[in-house]
């Protein structure tokens, strides 16, 4: 059936409103030819996105003729602020940032593993606190929900573990800490009116590395997650795929060779967690007589295969072509079963190794496997979770802002 003229119009705006986010301020003649719709068509939208306070006139294109096509829109950056939160065992770190994504704070809070859950809260929250007045913007939206100019509108969170489907809650999962299934609800509680969505960290990476880093070409990839714990995020025809129950891409717990006992429901020891985790980098490379101080948690585990990478000596390369043989077994089961494509390493040890690690992995899935894998270090670093958990909440941000006036 054909379009009603109010879907339309809705169809047209975002659209445009897109075009805008994308490619930044245009002029109303390159967005006719953007969206292939006819001048009068056009000089509407931007009439009806003006004054709905979404575009605003932000200059001129450099064009000789003056007029109408000649001013540049963009989208009023103000119309409303995005908070977004990488949420680790260690701590959690924060930034705030406008409509289109320019960062105007960053705050941090380490956390101890001996915090209590309600002090660990509150230092989480208040860091959130910190850096949205840092970003000089309000809390939250009115008391009607109405995004206002200068308020808070979403909060994107990324956080290690399964995120029930039904609830969009983290789920509770052995090995962290508690405060950060309750983080969620806290920061709902302190600023009301606020949206508030929690994403896997390794998902969220995966979408920063496919909109902004190593996977931009790709449209069907998996994000191999190398920390604390392992795991994958799956990208299948431009698609996050999370599975019935959320667990797609727990590959911790996949049943490989190499370990002495085979994992169970409730522990992923035995897992290709004990293979590739970070307690199993750090003894690997204890066993290759390279120095080893410090916690076998993430930053651990990169600080050692960093050092190896760096200082190239046989000790060193005898740990990195060990590791790699341990990675390439994960990468090969996870090969066989989607054919990918692309395997990208992230996580801290996937970053620390970068292409050195990267390229002795693909060397082995090479000879693994008959379906041509390439093999690729993070574009991102350490920024991947907090990219991705800032493009998930402009995304729903401007699902709202952007939607039709029904809604």
């Amino acid at each position: 059936m054909p379009a009603s003229p109010s879907t339309a119009r809705a169809i047209n705006d975002r659209l445009a409103l897109r075009l805008l986010q994308q490619e930044g301020p245009l002029t109303a003649g390159r967005l006719k030819q953007l969206t292939g719709l006819s001048r009068p068509t056009v000089a509407d939208l931007v009439d009806r996105l003006t004054a709905a306070g979404l575009i605003t006139v932000v200059g001129e294109s450099g064009e000789q003729r003056r007029g109408p096509n000649a001013r540049l829109y963009g989208i009023v950056a103000d119309r409303a602020h995005l908070a977004a939160l990488d949420v680790r065992t260690e701590g959690v770190l924060v930034l705030v940032s406008d409509l289109v994504g320019r960062v105007l704070a960053e705050a941090s809070a380490p956390i101890g593993g001996d915090t209590g859950t309600g002090p660990a809260v509150e230092r989480a929250v208040t860091a959130v606190e910190r850096a949205v007045k840092e970003a000089g913007i309000v809390g939250a939206p009115s008391r009607e929900g109405v995004a206002e100019r200068g308020r808070l509108h979403t909060v994107g969170i990324g956080a290690p573990g399964l995120i029930d489907p039904a609830t969009g809650d983290l789920r509770d999962s052995a090995g962290l800490p508690a405060w950060h299934r309750s983080l969620a609800a806290a920061l709902q509680e302190r600023l009301p009116g606020t949206r508030v969505t929690v994403e896997n960290e390794t998902n969220l990476a995966a979408l920063a590395e496919q909109r902004e880093g190593a996977a931009r070409d790709r449209d069907t990839f998996v994000l191999l997650w190398l920390g604390h714990g392992v795991g994958a995020a799956v990208v299948l025809d431009g698609a996050l795929r999370r599975g019935a129950s959320g667990g797609t891409g727990e590959i911790g717990f996949l049943p490989v060779p190499g370990t002495s006992t085979l994992p169970s429901a409730t522990d992923c020891d035995g897992g290709f967690h004990s293979l590739a985790g970070a307690a199993a980098v750090v003894a690997l490379a204890a066993e290759c007589g390279l120095p080893v101080a410090g916690a076998p948690d993430g930053p651990g585990a990169a600080r050692v295969v960093g050092g190896a990478v760096a200082r190239e000596s046989a000790a060193d390369e005898r740990f990195l072509h060990a590791l790699a043989d341990r990675i390439a077994v994960g990468a090969a089961s996870v090969t066989a079963v989607l054919d990918p494509g692309c395997v990208v390493l992230g996580g801290e040890v996937g970053r620390a190794g970068g292409a050195v690690l990267a390229g002795l992995v693909g060397e082995r899935l090479r000879r693994m496997s008959p379906l041509a894998t390439e093999v690729r270090a993070s574009g991102l670093g350490g920024t991947a979770v907090l990219r991705g958990a800032l493009l998930t909440a402009r995304e729903r941000a401007q699902d709202d802002l952007f939607g039709p006036p029904e809604r």
